[in-house]
């Protein structure tokens, strides 16, 4: 694992670290997306400060980035981003996904800890081996509803992980947190066990690529076998070449390397930390995190103005619900 993997630069092209010729590129990246009636700004009268943008700039600087601040390439994206929500009707989606089948889905996918890297960065893990028993479950599902609960999942990562963890204490603060560290762990996983899933992993790869770009900050992959070049050479034109960079695979004994990245405290035990922690169970909060929600709520969540907030009712009809 590289140094550049260990102290991953969560700052440059963000929020209080754009260039000059990044803030440039950014204020035309608005306009050209207000032009194209992508973007909303927020409401310039100091007397109506209720009129909040339609994005958010740490949303818009993830497609940006992506596209190495070019505005027009990034608006081609972002545009592409906008009418895939609007035709598979993302916001209602996840405002009224069912409670009970949202917390049965994250068995299936990386699952966040609980608990952050050393730059504030929520720590997901995902252990294939433990779909083996469940992937006739997995299987069971009809592809549309399964595509759906990829969709919920990644919004609940950008809804609500992501911007409780932009509110905690950390050493990068203010800058917001836009993405995650991964650990993909491979152990006791059969070479016919990676065929079987490679269409849902690389279904999940893609929608996330384009659609949430620049959501993933450092992927370890920690107990590869010994077949994982083959396993390799299959996934990897599933992303993209800054997204390649940003995976690195460990050996058997990842603890050391990962510590230089995440706390032990926060660490799970089977990579080499002290966090009780495994695949299966809820998030272990930290502190901070405890402090700011209490508990992790069950089913789709917002977090808004230091508070969560859920969609109520969950209508059984699929209509939109509200928040509160």
């Amino acid at each position: 694992m590289s140094d550049a993997a260990t102290a991953p630069d969560v700052v440059t092209g963000h929020l209080g670290h754009l260039t000059k010729d990044q803030e440039h590129a950014f204020d035309l990246f608005k306009q050209v997306l207000a032009n194209a009636h992508l973007y909303t700004p927020p409401s310039p009268a100091p007397t109506d400060p209720s009129v909040s943008a339609s994005h958010d700039e740490p949303t818009l600087l993830r497609f940006l980035r992506a596209r190495r601040f070019d505005p027009q390439k990034a608006l081609k994206q972002f545009s592409d981003a906008e009418a895939w929500r609007k035709a598979h009707n993302v916001d209602a989606l996840y405002a009224t996904f069912d409670h009970v089948e949202f917390e049965d889905a994250r068995r299936f996918y990386p699952r966040w800890t609980g608990r952050r890297d050393k730059n504030g960065l929520p720590l997901y893990v995902y252990r294939l081996a433990s779909l083996g028993p469940i992937q006739k479950e997995l299987n069971a599902v009809p592809p549309e509803r399964r595509y759906q609960r990829i969709v919920a999942l990644y919004e609940t990562m950008t809804c609500f992980i992501l911007k409780l963890c932009s509110n905690l204490p950390r050493a990068n603060a203010p800058t917001p947190v836009s993405s995650v560290t991964t650990i993909i762990d491979l152990e006791h996983v059969s070479i016919g066990t990676m065929w079987s899933l490679r269409g849902h992993l690389q279904e999940a790869s893609t929608l996330a690529t384009a659609n949430y770009p620049e959501t993933l900050a450092t992927i370890a992959v920690v107990n590869s076998p010994s077949f994982f070049p083959t396993v390799w050479g299959w996934i990897k034109n599933w992303f993209d070449e800054g997204t390649r960079r940003k995976i690195h695979v460990l050996g058997k004994d990842p603890g050391p390397t990962l510590r230089k990245l995440i706390d032990a405290k926060d660490l799970p035990r089977p990579y080499g930390g002290e966090l009780e922690w495994k695949f299966e169970d809820e998030p272990v909060l930290d502190d901070d995190a405890k402090q700011a929600i209490g508990e992790m709520p069950k089913g789709p969540a917002y977090f808004e103005d230091g508070h969560v907030k859920q969609p109520t009712p969950t209508p059984s009809n699929g209509d939109a619900a509200s928040t509160h």
